[in-house]
């Protein structure tokens, strides 16, 4: 149920409240974070081993009617926030703007029917449905996904996505302007179609599985890993395929992928790589969670790695979430150990308008 909530209403969008057909609605969620991690004291960086920083998520919600509604996401944080930071150079501010699409929506019995056209995130896996800091029960993210790159980007897609649900089961279509695993403004050069595809099937309330697939050019000529002598980025696509399973019970959740990528070249040998992760969160008390995540990825050819995150969580208030997080992170053939990353973060969630109108 919560896989399908998310795919209907989007990433970006918030709740609507059930008594109101129009009207807007602004929340929030902004969280602040201190890091320790070797990797901030390496070149390039070359900084202290401690860093301190904050992320902003905005959810603008215009809903124009029962059917229609315009919302975003709009991201701002600080540079160094997040893992892939720590290792570049610079620090700074940074706005981008995960969603903005207008959409229409038709409710029915047992079906349902939305469709948006604009900035979207990719419908690719399950785990971007989730991203938000306040429903992330662990302080980074699965290996596969990543706020730049890996085999699906967090940065927004020009397209449109139709969702549906029949039933048991979901489906969803997406088309964009460029591939999942290098996002590309509608300003820039080097755009392609690429289409995403998924469907799952509810086994029963809380029990879930899933499939999804993305197809599309992905390169661009400024690409760090476009060599010369390449052939033209609009005849190398990027293939994309995974298997998903969620299920929760009582104090208990459990999520789950497993994805293989793609990127083809005709100068050097095709880029392959396979990720994948166990999630598993335990509700102690009303205020108290668990949590710990196993991840992997193998690129053939090249070192893999695995990471093992866990995290203590406790609310101080209802909208409010202090997480205490550890990561082991293990490169195959490493000389220089296991990476160890200690993060404790805070995360506040609030309603700044809320919908008015009938």
């Amino acid at each position: 149920m919560i896989f399908k909530i998310g795919l209907l209403c989007g990433v970006a969008a918030a709740v609507w409240a059930q008594e109101a057909e129009s009207g807007f609605e602004l929340r929030s969620t902004v969280s602040m974070e201190a890091a320790q991690s070797q990797d901030l004291t390496e070149a390039p960086r070359d900084g202290a081993p401690v860093v301190g920083g904050f992320q902003a998520l905005l959810y603008p919600t215009w809903k124009l009617d029962s059917h229609w509604a315009v919302s975003g996401a709009i991201q701002v944080h600080s540079r160094p926030y997040f893992p892939e930071e720590f290792s570049t150079q610079g620090y700074g501010l940074k706005a981008n703007i995960l969603n903005a699409n207008v959409s229409y929506s038709q409710f029915w019995g047992k079906g349902s029917l939305v469709v948006r056209v604009g900035q979207l995130t990719s419908a690719f896996g399950s785990f971007l449905l989730r991203y938000d800091p306040s429903a992330n029960p662990l302080t980074g993210v699965p290996a596969g996904y990543g706020y730049y790159g890996n085999g699906v980007a967090i940065e927004g897609l020009a397209g449109a996505q139709v969702d549906s649900t029949i039933g048991p089961f979901d489906m969803r279509a997406q088309f964009t302007n460029s591939s999942p695993a290098n996002p590309r403004s509608v300003f820039d050069k080097d755009q392609y179609a690429n289409w995403t595809g998924g469907a799952g099937y509810t086994i029963r309330q809380g029990f879930r599985v899933g499939v999804s697939a993305y197809r599309g050019p992905y390169l661009d000529r400024q690409y760090a890993f476009y060599f010369p002598g390449e052939a033209r980025p609009h005849d190398l696509p990027a293939t994309a395929y995974g298997l998903d399973v969620q299920w929760g019970q009582g104090p208990w959740n459990v999520y789950g992928e497993l994805s293989h990528f793609q990127m083809t070249y005709k100068a050097i040998r095709d880029f392959n790589m396979h990720t994948g992760y166990a999630e598993v969160r335990r509700v102690i008390s009303p205020r108290w969670f668990t949590a710990a995540r196993i991840n992997y990825m193998r690129p053939l050819g090249f070192r893999g790695s695995e990471a093992y995150e866990m995290a203590a969580g406790f609310r101080p208030a209802a909208n409010q979430l202090l997480k205490f997080g550890y990561t082991i992170e293990h490169v195959t053939g490493s000389p220089d150990g296991p990476d160890h990353e200690v993060t404790i973060q805070f995360v506040t969630s609030f309603r700044a308008f809320g919908l008015t109108g009938k």
